[in-house]
């Protein structure tokens, strides 16, 4: 039988490729920023999340939404979120490859592999052991690095991995409660089981700052915490009052914000208490959010929930906000793989789609969009990736300043830049890339998904703000000079910029220019970096578009001198 029409001229999908060896730029900002890093365990992991059946786990862990289940058939209070199996799948990836807290432990052992090819599981789970050879373990960038990967594949489902990466270190602040549950933290053993931590092989943390009526201004909270007496957690209180966003409900601890006597109070309050019971928390409902469908987020109500006291009684905000720091760097992290995965899938559909005789790729102005997408996704990476790296050298005063300073930059513009990027990449597969179904929905979800990180852990204005104080301190100054310094020379639009920043920063009277400032010194340090690790196609290219006025209001606008051609390649992912 005659059909109507024979398929033709349309891209394979992007599937079963390895998202670490393709990714030349993650690979060069490694090199730069930890040289004695091993790379083989993210060689593995990327292999992994570049299959199919990994994609098909994202896919349906998405289209499937978690459901709440607040009673059982007889009418008791559960309190239970219901995933797909496929989200279970994506957890149990995540945290075997220690994306969750490997940088809390010692180094493991290198996997020493008895014949030629590891089982998958071997394989994922040498990842987040893996030592460093040489001098100098760089935790921190390892893990970003694996966490950029894994938000190629499905970033929602990385919202409580994040949170119990930046959680555990702040659980110091209760010895008692830190040596009982950080060794099931950064377990690499996944246990959706609603039971007390001690059954479990390992477990996950959440977070609860924010209400209805106050938003970022946690000190506008009216949940109260009553002291209940001491116990083997120390200072156990009762609490009510509620969470307008309660991430991870599902998790098995949580840190919250309450008023106790003393003030505002970092709290920690587990799912199921001690004794097998469960805690006062009730889910309320779930938010019907426009991305991150995979992870649920809730509003939930305490009555009478128990918890402990972490940390000093009325500094919960410094409490709070030295966990903000580990977030925020995953936002950065999670936006700059957004980026990579959506140009990667943009260079692959017009690579192959031909239109007006030859391929969409071969198109001189689809060549300067791919290209500036291109400059846009490595400056997000090698900045991101710095900022880890400070992570990994705390205890150096000049990295200390730096970390202050990078966090709030790379979150403000790089998260900004995200939305903008994704709808252009989408814009560069027509009509398929606007669409849900197959392999090409994968834009429709980056593109929803891009606003989250810009505007959880504080939006725009809160990160230009903490920037702005950041550099009233001598040393951030100091930091940024010396962070710049080291590409002086590279570029004279660069230069520039780098000698006005101290004038700017001098001449501000009021945070009403606070924005300009973040953006001014995000391009001045994602331009530094470029000038050190790319090559001089990417980076002068990047600092003729962004500072030197050859660039306009939107991708594409490069100047016809630009090396169209070296920055393309570079960014192929195959």
């Amino acid at each position: 039988m005659d059909t109507t029409h024979e398929v033709f001229n349309q891209p394979e999908p992007l599937v079963n490729y390895n998202l670490f060896e393709s990714n030349r730029p993650l690979r060069d900002a490694l090199a730069f920023n930890a040289p004695a890093l091993e790379t083989a365990g993210l060689t593995q992991l990327g292999g992994r999340l570049g299959t199919a059946d990994m994609q098909t786990h994202a896919r349906l862990a998405n289209v499937h939404a978690p459901e709440l289940h607040t009673h059982d058939r007889f009418g008791r209070r559960i309190d239970q979120v219901e995933f797909h199996p496929s989200y279970h799948a994506l957890m149990t990836t995540a945290i075997e490859a220690g994306l969750h807290g490997t940088p809390w432990k010692e180094p493991a052992a290198t996997l020493v592999a008895s014949h030629s090819a590891p089982t998958l599981e071997e394989a994922v789970s040498a990842w987040g052991g893996l030592a460093p050879k040489g001098p100098g373990p760089s935790p921190h960038v390892l893990r970003a690095a694996g966490f950029m990967l894994f938000t190629e594949l499905e970033p929602s489902s990385l919202c409580p991995i994040s949170m119990t990466y930046a959680v555990t270190p702040a659980l110091r602040g209760n010895p008692a409660i830190y040596a009982d549950w950080s060794p099931k933290l950064t377990g690499r053993q996944y246990d959706p089981s609603l039971k007390p931590w001690r059954d479990k092989p390992g477990v996950t943390m959440g977070m609860g700052m924010t209400e209805k009526q106050g938003g970022s201004d946690v000190r506008a909270n009216t949940t109260r915490a009553v002291p209940e007496g001491l116990d083997g957690w120390g200072q156990r209180f009762a609490v009510t009052g509620h969470k307008w966003f309660f991430s991870a409900p599902m998790c098995d601890a949580f840190l919250i914000l309450a008023q106790t006597p003393a003030g505002l109070s970092c709290l920690f309050l587990p799912r199921v208490l001690p004794d097998g019971t469960l805690n006062q928390i009730h889910i309320q409902r779930l938010k019907d959010k426009l991305g991150n469908k995979a992870n649920a987020s809730s509003e939930v109500e305490f009555i009478g929930a128990v918890a402990w006291l972490v940390g000093d009684e009325g500094r919960g905000v410094p409490q709070i906000l030295a966990m903000g720091t580990m977030t925020r760097l995953d936002c950065a992290l999670g936006t700059s793989g957004l980026m990579r995965q959506s140009l990667s899938i943009a260079l692959n559909h017009t690579a192959q789609r031909n239109a007006f005789g030859k391929p969409l790729i071969a198109q001189p102005l689809m060549r300067n969009v791919l290209a500036d997408l291109a400059l846009e996704s490595e400056a997000s990476c090698a900045l991101s990736i710095r900022l880890a790296r400070s992570f990994d050298h705390s205890d150096d005063a000049h990295e200390q300043a730096l970390s202050r300073l990078l966090t709030p930059v790379a979150k403000f513009w790089i998260c900004k830049r995200g939305s903008q990027f994704a709808q252009e990449a989408m814009e560069c597969l027509g009509g398929n890339g606007y669409v849900e179904e197959g392999g090409e929905g994968i834009m429709a979800r980056i593109y929803r998904e891009m606003p989250v990180n810009s505007i959880w852990e504080g939006a725009g204005n809160i990160m230009a703000l903490d920037l702005l104080r950041a550099l009233r301190k001598p040393d951030a100054v100091a930091a940024l000079t010396k962070e710049l310094g080291a590409a002086r020379g590279a570029h004279p639009a660069l230069d520039r910029l780098a000698a006005a920043l101290p004038i700017q920063l001098e001449e501000m009277s009021s945070e009403l220019q606070a924005r300009r400032l973040a953006q001014d010194v995000a391009l001045a340090l994602q331009a530094a970096l470029l000038c050190q690790t790319a090559p001089s196609a990417v980076a002068d290219a990047f600092c003729d578009s962004r500072m030197a006025g050859h660039w306009g209001q939107t991708f594409g606008t490069l100047g016809s001198g630009t090396d169209f051609d070296s920055i393309i390649d570079r960014a192929m992912p195959r």
